[in-house]
């Protein structure tokens, strides 16, 4: 079972093409100026079965792939690495939020976090950091936060930016 805060079944804004936004529940980071505090309790939300969440997720043909947002998403490793299975073998990819870096993802080495790194074509990684907001940007809320192409990172063994992050760094 995941425990959510909520979803949002379509969504422009949260990745790329229409997407289906799943948002967890639990925070440990609780960033100032979070756009979504209500997902921080550990305790708090709702639990749902990631077949649930796949049948909602399969009602829309037109998803490009399906978000996982937060609260924190990596607490959750590992309830949601066989959903993101079952949406990559629809042929959809995964984006994924988070308050950790990446460096920090791999310097803790959870093996239920690493086996979900492997799931994710797109990571957005990193604290919102409010003095760092800035509302120009595509995909993501504050400019130390990162869009990460996590294929090619995983290809080459060094981060390797996402397109749309080159160009949120371009408009500096």
């Amino acid at each position: 079972m995941i425990r959510i805060c909520g979803v949002v079944r379509e969504s422009i804004v949260d990745g790329p093409g229409l997407r289906f936004v799943l948002f967890t529940q639990g925070c440990p980071h609780a960033c100032p100026g979070c756009h979504n505090p209500e997902s921080h309790a550990m305790d708090g939300g709702y639990l749902v079965s990631g077949e649930k969440v796949l049948e909602e997720f399969k009602r829309n043909p037109l998803l490009k792939g399906i978000t996982l947002s937060g609260g924190e998403p990596v607490l959750q490793a590992e309830e949601l690495i066989p959903l993101c299975r079952e949406v990559h073998a629809l042929g959809k990819d995964v984006m994924l939020y988070t308050g950790y870096t990446y460096e920090e993802l791999l310097k803790q080495g959870s093996p239920a976090a690493l086996a979900l790194l492997q799931e994710v074509d797109t990571l957005v990684d990193g604290r919102f950091v409010l003095a760092q907001r800035d509302l120009t940007l595509t995909y993501k809320g504050s400019r130390n936060q990162r869009i990460i192409d996590m294929r090619r990172t995983r290809e080459t063994g060094e981060v390797v930016l996402d397109a749309v992050e080159e160009q949120n760094i371009r408009m500096d």
